[in-house]
């Protein structure tokens, strides 16, 4: 006998990603869309009927910053992104992506995924990086941006210098040929190299190609700290020169004597939005940040081969000015306790992980300075650190701004295999549902349809990803079915690699991905691509 419908999602709340507040409905999907949405379907028929009594339904979330890509390779189950009721990542933020690679970064790149991961890197371009993602199958939907560190890798490789007018014409080729591939935009990482080397004008011209897509820009600034406000003045100068849409990433304010500038930043964003730049940001839910050991460091020893890098690091010659940055930025942090090492490759310095700068250095006798260069040295630059220096109040402010979305800056991870090796941050396990969580249910700061709309359409919207975001007919079958009276995080500084609570099931494109808590194994997440470009003339 013939059913009506492939899914049935009866008796729940539904959201439907505007920000109203939830309308008993049932849900019906045939294929990977959702074909009805009314107020009751009872004795309509379907292959499977989900019980929602009590649960909210609400479109898949979308995190629109996300750092996953080989991550689909090694294991495209993407535990920890589609237990939190993630089914859209927009990857290739901070700057960074697989692609394009240059000789030098294929090198170092294939080096690291071998030696980390156990993976082959036979890629170099977009296109065969998405073939690869297709031939692997994965659970969650993929956009990415490009990252302007590869863009500027392939022309300038790691020099620090500004780009000639030539070589931002070849950039500029080559970020229209990304776009024109289905990209979303371009990302930025002003802190990390080469990145850092960059102009402003260098910026603006690429982002005017961007502009012409009308793409997104998503820039991890030149600086969080003291320089934060010029930092957030030269992202809005670019979005005013170039016409492009801006999204300003994790948006935050580290260490204490900048905290107070919080409001001076959400009010310029208001103000300028006022004025017509396209700009929005984005937050995670913590007060700490995870980045690489090597931003303690100064940027000129960095530049070039990370062999050239290491030989300046170990050279005498160099160490009373790195001493002299390195003590600089100890006081800029406060203390070397509020560090902890996330992340290594080497099986000999997994002792390191989980503990402060300041445990680890002290277990070995040595100067902090000493431990950090040593272990950069060890790990051939390959370490991640967690740094405590956000604050909860800002927090609060930042995330009830009408311009600021949710999003991760995590990976899909699993607590088995390769991916579950580390300590990392527990934002890539717990973001979504901290959200729901702590803030909504506990604190009462958002309200459960606001919070959704913050994961939802207002991403959707902002990227440009068409028939996604929303709970609505016609839209593709991406579904979150929660308990808002039991959705919480459970990922520690500690134990990050825990799953949420309250997240019995998970739909994408039609399919069940998590079903009664448990992952079924299916891997019905897609590709998505940018729409045909529509070439603008300002």
């Amino acid at each position: 006998m013939n059913k009506d419908f492939d899914i049935l999602i009866l008796g729940g709340t539904v959201f439907d990603g505007s920000g109203n507040p939830g309308v008993r409905a049932d849900v019906a999907v045939i294929g990977d869309k959702i074909a009805l949405v009314e107020a009751s379907l009872e004795g309509r028929s379907a292959e499977k009927v989900i019980d929602a009594r009590n649960l909210a339904v609400a479109p898949g979330f979308i995190d629109p910053h996300s750092h996953t890509d080989v991550e689909l390779l090694v294991n495209p189950r993407a535990e920890s992104k589609v237990r939190q009721g993630v089914t859209t990542e927009v990857a290739g933020n901070c700057g960074f992506t697989t692609f394009p690679l240059n000789p030098l970064n294929f090198e170092k790149t294939s080096v690291y995924l071998k030696e980390k991961y156990n993976l082959d890197l036979n890629w170099s371009d977009v296109e065969t990086f998405f073939l690869r993602l297709r031939e692997r199958g994965m659970a969650v939907n993929y956009a990415t941006l490009v990252g302007h560190g590869n863009v500027r890798g392939v022309v300038l490789g790691m020099d620090d210098r500004c780009a000639t007018g030539d070589e931002i014409e070849r950039m500029r080729v080559i970020v229209r040929k990304h776009m024109e591939a289905g990209v979303f935009g371009l990302s930025s990482g002003l802190i990390y190299t080469p990145g850092c080397y960059a102009d402003r004008e260098e910026i603006v011209a690429l982002c005017g190609e961007v502009a012409q897509f009308n793409g997104i820009y998503a820039t991890h600034m030149r600086n969080e700290s003291d320089s934060l406000i010029e930092a957030v003045e030269e992202s809005i100068h670019v979005a005013e020169e170039s016409k492009v849409s801006l999204q300003i990433s994790h948006i935050k304010l580290a260490y204490p004597r900048n905290w107070p500038k919080v409001h001076q930043v959400l009010s310029r964003v208001s103000q300028v939005a006022q004025g017509g730049v396209k700009i929005m940001a984005d937050r995670y839910p913590y007060i700490a940040t995870s980045t690489f050991l090597s931003v303690l460091m100064p940027p000129w020893l960095r530049k070039g081969s990370t062999e050239e890098y290491l030989c300046r690091l170990k050279d005498p010659q160099y160490e009373a000015m790195i001493q002299e940055h390195v003590r600089d930025q100890e006081v800029r942090i406060g203390s070397w306790d509020t560090i902890r090492i996330s992340s290594v490759v080497t099986e000999e310095n997994r002792r390191f992980i989980g503990k402060t700068i300041e445990e680890a250095a002290k277990a070995l006798g040595k100067a902090p300075y000493e431990f950090i260069r040593d272990l950069l040295v060890s790990e051939k630059d390959q370490v991640e650190m967690i740094n405590f220096s956000l604050n909860e109040d800002n927090f609060r402010q930042i995330i009830v701004h009408p311009l600021v979305v949710i999003g991760s800056d995590g990976w899909a991870l699993a607590p088995y295999g390769p991916l579950g090796r580390s300590k990392p941050h527990p934002r890539s396990y717990g973001t979504f549902p901290r959200i729901l969580g702590r803030y909504v249910r506990e604190e009462n700061i958002l309200t459960l349809g606001e919070a959704i709309r913050k994961m939802t359409s207002q991403t959707a919207s902002k990227f440009g990803i068409p028939l996604r975001g929303w709970l609505r007919a016609g839209f593709f079958a991406d579904l979150v079915v929660f308990d808002p009276g039991t959705v919480s995080d459970q990922a520690t500084w500690d134990d990050p690699h825990r799953y949420p609570a309250g997240i019995p099931h998970v739909i994408v494109n039609g399919k069940a991905v998590i079903e009664d808590g448990n992952h079924t194994g299916q891997l019905p997440g897609r590709i998505l691509l940018k729409e045909k470009p529509i070439r603008l003339v300002y």
